[in-house]
Formats: structure tokens, C-alpha cells, sequence
């Protein structure tokens, strides 16, 4: 009988359990769970903290998920060496674990830079998981004075989440525009408007040189007044354990179209790996709910004697914020070669789009979201813009700008 043992149990955790399940029914799988929590959805935890869903909605899939699945869960482990020569993996309590195969599904940790003082900061907390969550919500008050480091997505979600329940918020960065991941030049000042419009305090180009406990001193020479601190300022894959057993790692695991590592038997999946971009032609990490639950379950299915391939990923993001919806995808390149259209500042909505070499590379959508998966599949599929009227399509997302042949190719219709 075949034993598969799954580091992490996150959505890629949950997408290789349903891969390895559409092949081996019988197989062992053990999951090794560093948090005491099922599989849930990350991106819900500020909805939590906001009060607009709870611990049992949170659930990325049902309570019989594991049982369905004949899974046994490791709940509070960690592995800490990985053997591929012996197909071993030991665990944090001692306990060695023998597999068939195995796929490092481990996530990403938040990084925190070494601020002088931070040792002194009292209520200091991250905002990745669960447990960060509750603990952020048993530390505030309505009258509680919140800085966040960090005006990523990270860093504005906790915001959100916040918003309606604490006095204050201040959020710096050292970067001169909020959402610099995922937003431009154009089209960041749009919710950056909005934010102070609502009474978020941005400190931007600005960051933090020292605390004297709740207080901290920025680079400005400012002082901001605190009492619950976030960290928020990015993430890095968590890749030693594959890069301690002598596997290939560059800013990810480096996996091939198949999840497949350097290391025999072993596969990777999710936050953790470095994979191809679609959308520019190179290995990424894709750091995005629906990457990483197609990545496990291509894992899982290949793991399991299957032959899968995942080798259309392209970062994409969709979220909702203060009431604003942002949507963007794919790799945003120079201005020099980017098409503009629609931009709004004055109506709070947006339209890029960045066309190269006659195609689709990327766009970013601010409350102009309609039908934006037309979109997505142009980059994603690379169809070549003059074999459509764009165009037409840049003012009103139709079918209709489509041939008859590449309706029935890319959207299954004739429509």
C-alpha cells in the first residue's frame, strides 16, 4: 500500500489530498499540520476580525473532510528533516514517518525586520494565520491605536478587518504608493484616496527607526502613538526543508510543470514554490489560493501514478477593500510598452491593460471588474490580439469580439 505523507495543511495540502484521491483510494496519507486547525481559507481571516464570517464558515472544506478522505491529521508538528534517500521524514516531536511519496506543502513565513526596540513592543503580532487572528482580537479594544508596517495586501486586509472596531489606524511603508505588488503608478492612488478618505493614516516613503515601547520613531522623525503593533511587511517561502536535503531552491522550491522537485519521490505545492509564470515566460512564486490548490492536486494526482500537468499559472488577485473592488492578473511591464486605457481617478475606477510583442501580458481593474475572466484567459492562453477585435472588447467585455473558432477553443460557446 502506498504512503503519502503531505507537509502542511493548507489549501495546496487540501488540493493534493483530492488529487492523490481521484487515483488511490486506499492509499495512507498523513498530513503533517503545524497549526491545530483544519484546513481553512487564509484569506477570510480579516472577514473574521471584521465580524463578517466565523470560526465554522472559515472551514476551506467540510468538518468530514479528513475522515471522507481517510486522511490522519498531525495536528501542532512540524517536520524538521527530510531524507529522500530512505524516504523518511522526522518529525518535531521524534517521531519518523516512512513514504511512498511526499509533498511539501509548507507555506511561507512572515517576515519581520529587526527594528531596534521591537523586542520591547508588548502587543506585537504577524497576520498570516488563524492564531494571529485571535490573538489580535483578544489584544484590541475600540479604543485601541493600531500601527501596521506594511500597506501591502496583507497589511490593508488587517486594516479592514480593524477598521470598525479599534480608534485609530497608521500604516506606513517604505515604498511612495500602497499596494506596490499588485497596483501602478495610476492606479494606486485610487485606494490610496479612498483610505484617507475613510480615516486610515498613511505614512508613505516612511517606515519605522526605533520603538521606545509603544511608541515608535520613524525615519521621518515622527511619532506614532500605539498600542497594538502589526507586522506586515511581506513573507518568505519556507523552503529548508527541501533545501537541507540538498534539493534545488531559488527564492522557491523549484518544482517542474508536474510539482515535481529535484529530489526523487518528492513533490511541492503552494506558497512554498517556484513555478512557471505563464504570463511572463519564467519561474515565480505564486503566492495565490487558486495556484496553490491547483499545484497540490496536480501534485497529488502525480504522486499517485497519475500524469498531470499545472503549466498555465499567472498571478491574479481579486479582492474586495473598503467597498472597492480590485482585480488584476498577469506581469505588468514598462509604461513604455503598456496600453492605457479609461483611467478614472475622479469615479474611483480604472482600466490597465499592458499589451507586448501583440499580447494580452497583464491588466489591473479598479471597480471596472465586469467580465474580467475573459480577460484572464486571453493571457492566460496567449491568443494574439489581432486575431480579435480588442478594442471593442477594451470598452465592452463581449463574445462578440471573438471569432467563431476561438469562442468554441477558449470558452466552450458559440455565443
Amino acid at each position: 500500500m502506498n504512503q503519502y505523507v503531505i507537509i502542511g495543511n493548507g489549501v495546496a495540502a487540501a488540493g493534493c489530498i483530492e488529487g492523490i484521491r481521484t487515483r488511490d483510494k486506499s492509499g495512507s496519507i498523513t498530513v503533517v499540520s503545524k497549526e491545530n486547525h483544519p484546513v481553512y481559507c487564509r484569506p477570510l481571516i480579516s472577514y473574521y476580525l471584521e465580524g463578517k464570517t466565523d470560526l465554522e464558515r472559515i472551514n476551506y472544506r467540510g468538518e468530514d473532510f479528513y475522515k471522507t478522505n481517510k486522511c490522519d491529521v498531525l495536528y501542532d508538528k512540524t517536520a524538521n528533516m527530510l531524507d529522500p534517500s530512505h524516504n523518511t521524514v522526522s518529525l518535531s516531536d521524534g517521531v519518523t514517518l516512512h513514504y511512498t511519496s511526499l509533498c511539501v506543502a509548507a507555506g511561507s513565513s512572515p517576515f519581520i525586520p529587526r527594528f531596534k526596540g521591537i523586542e520591547n513592543v508588548k502587543n506585537k503580532f504577524s497576520f498570516i494565520t488563524l492564531n494571529d487572528a485571535l490573538q489580535i482580537e483578544k489584544s484590541i479594544t475600540n479604543k485601541s491605536k493600531v500601527l501596521i508596517i506594511g500597506a501591502g495586501l496583507i497589511g490593508l486586509k488587517c486594516a479592514e478587518g480593524l477598521h470598525d472596531r479599534v480608534e485609530k489606524i497608521t500604516v506606513c511603508d517604505l515604498s511612495d504608493m500602497i499596494l506596490s505588488s499588485i497596483l501602478d503608478k495610476d492606479t494606486s492612488p485610487i485606494i490610496e484616496n479612498h483610505l484617507k478618505e475613510i480615516g486610515i493614516e498613511l505614512l508613505l516613503s516612511d517606515s519605522v527607526d526605533y520603538f521606545e515601547n509603544s511608541k515608535a520613531i520613524m525615519k521621518s522623525k515622527k511619532a506614532v502613538d500605539f498600542d497594538v503593533l502589526i507586522t506586515a511587511v511581506g513573507v518568505r517561502p519556507n523552503t529548508s526543508l527541501v533545501l537541507d536535503a540538498n534539493g534545488e531552491v531559488d527564492r522557491g522550491i523549484l518544482v517542474d510543470e508536474h510539482m515535481k522537485t529535484s529530489l526523487d519521490n518528492v513533490y511541492s505545492a503552494g506558497d512554498c514554490t517556484e513555478g512557471y509564470d505563464a504570463s511572463s515566460d519564467r519561474r515565480r512564486v505564486l503566492a495565490l489560493l487558486p495556484n496553490a490548490y491547483m499545484q497540490g492536486f496536480t501534485a497529488g494526482v502525480n504522486m499517485a501514478g497519475g500524469c498531470q500537468v499545472f503549466d498555465r499559472a499567472i498571478p491574479m488577485n481579486s479582492i474586495g477593500l473598503f467597498g472597492y473592488h480590485i482585480m488584476t492578473a498577469g506581469s505588468y511591464i514598462s509604461d513604455n510598452s503598456s496600453d492605457i486605457t479609461n483611467i478614472q481617478l475622479q469615479h474611483a475606477s480604472a482600466k490597465k491593460f499592458f499589451v507586448k510583442d501583440g499580447l494580452l501580458k497583464g491588466y489591473i481593474f479598479i471597480n471596472e471588474t465586469d467580465k474580467a475572466g475573459i480577460f484572464t484567459s486571453l493571457i492566460r492562453e496567449k491568443t494574439p490580439l489581432d486575431s480579435i477585435d480588442f478594442e471593442l472588447l477594451k470598452k465592452m467585455p463581449t463574445f462578440a469580439a471573438f471569432s467563431e473558432k476561438i469562442r468554441r477553443k477558449q470558452f466552450g460557446s458559440v455565443v
